[in-house]
């Protein structure tokens, strides 16, 4: 469509147009709805069992249950939109209502870096220092961290919103499977590349900063493992670790991947750049709590016990 059969900011809504050229949109639709319902369920049993279980009430718990409130908010502005796009085929989403799924899925994106950050240094203070661990890693502190995380990426969305909300618009379309911020500025009457500045400074941030970060404190952790005398703690020791890593990676992943091809001069088609996007935005809250539930071992006792009150009977 021509920009200028559309006034310069007075757009009411946009159409989202990524899955228009698909052939099997429904089926997609059905995979991306299970695997919706899955991230609900799962995410939604880690906080039963550790909220209603007063011996989880622990900060290694309390960090889980920050992640799995930030996947079910993740998983939920995208997963819905798509579902809707795709299964009731309702394609229009209003301005006001993409602006604000933006901001939740960013908010959730940025919040997962650093709940991943947070959840290594938990790690590191508790094997390399596990004497001085409770008085250091209070439940007080715990919660404090959150909070300033939140409030930091709370912060940078406010500045991201702004700038999407500014920016005119010439066309209600956007060629994404949701909104989100690439979307919305490409859909914007406007040079993008001066737009993406900042992302592309917080991706630095994350790739070049808090992911080595994280890198290092597993290279510590995997060092004092192997000091360890006792098998049985060892064992322990490398079985939360790779849960970590586990987390770490299905969210880190994919990213790379697109970074890493778009640095090499790979011209990702349209479909190709929404397929890493939708892996992207489903694949780490489905893993996340799979992880937590079958590795570890308190919440793996408490989910088999059948007086738990978020029992599920097979």
């Amino acid at each position: 469509m021509a920009a200028e059969n559309y006034t310069v900011k007075n757009v009411d809504g946009f159409i989202i147009t990524g899955f228009d050229h698909l052939q099997n949109q429904k089926l997609l639709g059905f995979l991306i709805l299970i695997t919706y319902m899955l991230i609900l369920l799962g995410n939604g049993i880690n906080l039963c069992i550790i909220s209603t279980n007063r011996h989880l009430h622990k900060p290694m718990y309390i960090l889980i249950c920050n992640l799995a409130v930030v996947d079910i908010m993740f998983s939920s502005t995208c997963c819905t939109t798509m579902i809707s796009v795709l299964l009731a085929e309702i394609k229009m989403v209003s301005y006001y209502s993409c602006i604000s799924r933006m901001f939740f899925y960013h908010l959730g994106d940025f919040t997962v870096c650093m709940a991943l950050t947070l959840m290594a240094i938990d790690r590191l203070i508790a094997i390399r220092l596990p004497l001085r661990y409770h008085s250091i890693v209070t439940n007080s502190r715990t919660f404090l961290f959150i909070f300033l995380t939140w409030l930091i990426t709370i912060t940078l969305m406010g500045v991201l919103t702004s700038v999407v909300d500014n920016v005119p618009y010439c066309q209600p379309v956007i060629r994404y499977v949701f909104c989100d911020y690439p979307s919305m500025i490409r859909a914007a009457c406007v040079n993008p590349e001066p737009y993406f500045f900042l992302p592309a400074m917080i991706n630095l941030w994350w790739f070049c900063g808090q992911f080595p970060f994280i890198m290092c404190t597993y290279a510590v952790l995997a060092y004092s493992v192997t000091k360890l005398s006792n098998n049985a703690s060892k064992r322990q020791m490398i079985n939360t670790c790779l849960s970590h890593l586990i987390v770490l990676f299905s969210y880190y992943a994919p990213k790379m991947v697109h970074a890493l091809l778009t640095r090499i001069g790979v011209v990702l088609t349209l479909t190709e750049r929404n397929a890493i996007l939708i892996v992207a935005s489903l694949i780490p809250p489905l893993i996340n709590p799979t992880v937590y539930c079958t590795r570890t071992k308190e919440i793996k006792k408490r989910l088999g016990r059948k007086d738990d009150h978020c029992i599920i009977k097979q």
